[in-house]
């Protein structure tokens, strides 16, 4: 019932807060609309949280991580034991989304939702589904019910870290392979070739490619997801972490808290969110445009614009946390920047 009672907890915007952070911005000295997403941001952070200027000081990114059957198909670069390494690497404080992290003031909070094998770390949040998903070019990568569990464990992380204070969350992944399922959730989703939205994930050869694409195809073809249910389509094509993205977005926006989006893996687990409850889009602010030839395709059915282009393609929440200075930079604007009265500027033609 946790899922359900998630979905039915969302509400809508608050219109009139998002009314009043309009014509704030109106009366601010520079022509409306002159900082683009700057103003887009703030007015949708007054939206989610009914307030001009929150303090959204505490920030937490939720690094969901699983791995996958596909790998051993050859689709990735790297060697399935890499998530766990990596996610060794990410507890002990050393990679690029705790450096990240640490310089934007952010807490990162690593999630097992099903690597191969078990970590016994204190520091680890565990949620696991299962040892890895399934095949998805063979047959379902996941049962629903595990579909289900993998979406309710994000939830539960993202809930755990608002009880703790966060007061705005990011989305990260890690599960080599991981470019495989969310190529196949967006094919599922939008209908569009493989070969038009794959990408060279963490840098594989054309034989990989091939591989790979192959690998998108077959699990269309076999498993028939469902678009009009998301957690038909996570269970057929996608995997435990990307379930658990959704649930974080999920309890988030349930929670009333913005969530931020980091790249491509995230934007898989965006798209199921909004499968399962379109309002969760309300509470998304997309970080970055990834270098995957298919996040743009993403965004645009998920109706977000990135706010940066920095050519990335790692994941693991790192794009999104660099958009945590930008959505503070936002909110000082509206607490610091002088009004046309306040300043005795003149208005004429500006607002």
């Amino acid at each position: 019932m946790l899922l359900e009672k998630t979905i039915e907890g969302i509400r809508e915007l608050d219109r009139e807060a998002m009314e009043k952070a309009c014509e704030h911005q109106k009366n601010l000295i520079k022509p409306f609309g002159s900082l683009g997403l700057l103003e887009d941001v703030a007015v949708k952070i007054a939206g989610i949280t009914g307030q001009l200027s929150p303090d959204l000081a505490k920030k937490a990114v939720i690094t969901c991580a699983g791995d996958h059957g596909v790998a051993a198909k050859g689709v990735s670069a790297a060697e399935q034991e890499v998530t766990l390494q990596m996610l060794r690497g990410m507890l002990n404080g050393g990679a690029a989304i705790n450096v990240l992290s640490r310089h934007v003031g952010a807490e990162v909070i690593c999630v097992d939702l099903g690597v191969v094998k078990q970590v016994d770390d204190p520091r680890l949040v565990v949620k696991r589904v299962g040892p890895g998903t399934a095949d998805l070019s063979e047959g379902p990568a996941m049962t629903r019910e595990q579909a289900k569990a993998a979406v309710e464990g994000g939830i539960e992380a993202a809930v755990e870290q608002i009880d703790k204070g966060a007061q705005i969350l990011a989305t990260g992944d890690l599960g080599i392979g991981n470019t495989t399922p969310s190529s196949a959730v967006l094919a599922a989703f939008t209908g569009f070739p493989a070969d038009l939205i794959i990408g060279k994930g963490t840098g594989i050869k054309s034989e990989a490619l091939k591989r790979k694409i192959s690998a998108v195809e077959q699990a269309i073809k076999v498993n028939k997801p469902d678009s009009r249910d998301g957690l038909d389509v996570l269970a057929k094509v996608g995997g435990f972490e990307i379930g658990g993205i959704a649930g974080v977005i999920l309890g988030a926006a349930s929670r009333g808290v913005p969530v931020v989006i980091d790249g491509f893996i995230s934007g898989a687990g965006a798209m199921i969110a909004k499968a399962l409850a379109p309002q969760s889009v309300d509470y998304m602010i997309a970080s970055h445009l990834s270098e995957e030839p298919g996040h743009k395709i993403m965004l645009t059915w998920l109706g977000l614009k990135p706010m940066l282009h920095m050519n990335m393609r790692l994941g693991e929440g790192t794009g999104a946390v660099l958009a945590f200075n930008l959505i503070d930079a936002a909110l000082k604007i509206v607490r610091e920047m002088a009004t046309f009265d306040s300043a005795g500027v003149s208005d004429a033609g500006l607002r």
